[in-house]
C-alpha cells in the first residue's frame, strides 16, 4: 500500500511549505530542492504530478497490504540521486542525514526520539527508485517545463528560440576487444559454475581445479594480448591466438556438459535452473568470440558491424564516431536534446542506432504535440542535422526562423539564406546548446552507471528532470533574491 504524502505535522515537524535555503549557496542541491519545495505547495502541479505518480506506480493494485515508500520520497530521491550524479550509497547517507534533504522530504524534526526517527535503508531506496520508468519521467517533464515557463516568461505567448543538438552519453563498459570480450565471456562461465557448486553444496566432475584454470586463462589471455598489441612477427601472433583460443574451447566443452547435465537439488531447482540460463548465454558468448577471432586474426576477415557486440553486459551499447579529436571513439548511444532561451530542455531522445538528420521530422511532430500553443520563433540546428527534406519539414513547421546549415558546397540560394542577419546571430547563439549538454553531464549524464536499457533510458529522463528543476530552482532563487533587493530598499527609504 502507497500514499502520496501526507506530513503528519507536530511541535518539532519542519513544514516543507516553511523550509528556508541558502540563497547564496553555489551547491547543486538548494535550487533542485527549491524546484521540487514550487511542486509540493503549487496545488495544481502537485495534482497532476502525483495523478502520473499514482497511475505508474500503484496502478491497478490494491490498498492494501504493509506500507510501502511514499511517492513524494521516491520522486525527492531520484532527483536529489541525478541532480548531484551521485551514488546510491551517498544517496542514502544523504537521506538519513542532510538536514535540508530531510526537511523538503518531510520527514525532519528540531528534536526527536530515536525510536521516531523515519530511516531509509539502502535496499529500499533502490529498489523503489527503479519503478520510475521513461515514459513517467517524460510526462513530469513536460509539467516541469510548464511551469518554468509560467514563471520567466514576461509575456504569455511569448516565441520559443530552439536550439537541438546531439552528444554520446556513454554506458559503463570498459573498451570492447576481441580477445577481453573471449575473457569476460569465460570468466563468468565460470562464476556460474561456482555458484552451482555453492547451490549444491559439492563440487562438480572436472571441476575441482577450476582457480587453476581461471589462473591459466587469465594468463593466456594477457599474453595473447601482449603479443597481438606489442608483437611484431606475425607467426608468434596466430600461435599464442591458438593457443587461447583452444583453451576457451576446452572451458566451452566442459560447460557444454554441465548444461547438459546440470546438478539435481532437492528445493533449489529453480535456482539451478536460473543459474543454467545464465551459463548457457555466456557459453553462447564464448562461442561467438571464439569464432570472430578465428575468423579476424587467424583467417584475416573482415566482420561485418551487424555482427559486432561491444559488451556482453550491456548489448545495448553502440560504437559511436563524432570525429572529435580528444575522443574519437565513444560508446554509449547519442542522446538528443533541444533546449529553449530560457535553458529548459523542452525535449530529448535516446537514439538507438540512429544518426542526427533521421531526427528532424520526428522532433517537429513531438514538439507540435506536446506544445501545441507554443509559437516556435527560430529553430537551429548544426550540420549534421541536414539534408534537403528536413530544411523543407522545418520550413513547414511554422517555424519563423530555420537554422539549418547545409554540408558542402553551397548554390546562390543556400548562400543568400545562410547570409541573413538573423541566420547568422541565431547561428552564434546556438553554441549556448553545449552548455545545456555540460550541465547535463554534470547531472550524471556524463556516463550511466545503471544497467540494461530501460536503465539507460531511465537515468537519462532523471538526469534531465533533475536539470529542468535546477533551471526552475535558479529562476525561484533569482525572484527570491529581486524580492529581498525590494524589501531591503523599502527598509533604507523607511529609514531615511
Amino acid at each position: 500500500m502507497r500514499q502520496r504524502f501526507e506530513q503528519q505535522m507536530n511541535l518539532r515537524t519542519v513544514a516543507i511549505s516553511e523550509v528556508k535555503f541558502p540563497i547564496k549557496s553555489r551547491d547543486e542541491l538548494p535550487p533542485v530542492l527549491m524546484a521540487l519545495q514550487h511542486i509540493f505547495i503549487t496545488p495544481d502541479l502537485n495534482k497532476k504530478v502525483f495523478e502520473l505518480l499514482e497511475k505508474k506506480v500503484c496502478g491497478d493494485k490494491k490498498k492494501t497490504g504493509r506500507k510501502g515508500m511514499d511517492l513524494w520520497h521516491m520522486l525527492v530521491l531520484a532527483v536529489v540521486r541525478h541532480a548531484l550524479g551521485t551514488n546510491w550509497d551517498r544517496l542514502e547517507y544523504l537521506a538519513n542525514y542532510d538536514l535540508l534533504l530531510r526537511s523538503v522530504m518531510g520527514v525532519h524534526a528540531t528534536a526527536f526520539i530515536e525510536d521516531q526517527k523515519i530511516e531509509f535503508n539502502y535496499q529500499t531506496i533502490l529498489d523503489n527508485v527503479s519503478l520510475i520508468d521513461e515514459d513517467l519521467l517524460w510526462q513530469i517533464n513536460l509539467l516541469v517545463v510548464e511551469a518554468g515557463h509560467k514563471l520567466v516568461k514576461k509575456k504569455e505567448d511569448e516565441a520559443l528560440k530552439l536550439k537541438t543538438d546531439s552528444y554520446a552519453l556513454e554506458t559503463n563498459v570498459h573498451f570492447p576487444t576481441d580477445l577481453n570480450l573471449l575473457w569476460d565471456s569465460v570468466r563468468k562461465c565460470m562464476d556460474m559454475v561456482e555458484r552451482l557448486q555453492q547451490v549444491s553444496s559439492s563440487f562438480l566432475k572436472d571441476w575441482r581445479k577450476i582457480k587453476n584454470i581461471r589462473k591459466e586463462l587469465k594468463s593466456q589471455f594477457r599474453a595473447t594480448s601482449q603479443k597481438i598489441f606489442k608483437g611484431r612477427d606475425e607467426h608468434q601472433k596466430k600461435l599464442f591466438v591458438k593457443q587461447y583460443l583452444r583453451r576457451a574451447r576446452m572451458l566451452e566443452a566442459k560447460v557444454e556438459e554441465v548444461i547438459k547435465n546440470p546438478p539435481v537439488v532437492i528445493d533449489k531447482e529453480l535456482a539451478v535452473k536460473a543459474i543454467i540460463g545464465q551459463l548457457v548465454e555466456y557459453k553462447n558468448y564464448v562461442t561467438k568470440f571464439t569464432d570472430q577471432i578465428e575468423r579476424r586474426l587467424l583467417k584475416g576477415e573482415a566482420i561485418p558491424s551487424e555482427e559486432k557486440i561491444f559488451s556482453i553486459f550491456e548489448e545495448h551499447t553502440e560504437w559511436l564516431t563524432k570525429g572529435k579529436l580528444n575522443k574519437k571513439v565513444e560508446l554509449g548511444h547519442l542522446l538528443l536534446v533541444t533546449s529553449d532561451q530560457y535553458q529548459f530542455i523542452v525535449d530529448y531522445k535516446v537514439m538507438e542506432k540512429q544518426k542526427d538528420a533521421s531526427q528532424v521530422s520526428d522532433l517537429c511532430e513531438r514538439i507540435k504535440k506536446h506544445y501545441p500553443e507554443e509559437k516556435i520563433k527560430s529553430h537551429s540546428f548544426d550540420k549534421g542535422f541536414w539534408s534537403k527534406d528536413n530544411l523543407t519539414t522545418l520550413q513547414g513547421a511554422g517555424i519563423e526562423q530555420v537554422v539549418l546549415p547545409k554540408k558542402g558546397r553551397h548554390n546562390k540560394e543556400d548562400k543568400e539564406r545562410e547570409s541573413d542577419p538573423g541566420f547568422k546571430k541565431l547561428r552564434k547563439a546556438h553554441s549556448a546548446v553545449e552548455s545545456n549538454i555540460n550541465m547535463l553531464e554534470h547531472h550524471g549524464l556524463n556516463r550511466c552507471m545503471d544497467k540494461g536499457l530501460n536503465g539507460y533510458k531511465r537515468c537519462a529522463g532523471l538526469s534531465i528532470l533533475a536539470y529542468n528543476l535546477h533551471t526552475l530552482g535558479n529562476a525561484l532563487r533569482a525572484k527570491t533574491k529581486a524580492e529581498e533587493a525590494r524589501r531591503e530598499n523599502r527598509r533604507l527609504k523607511a529609514a531615511a
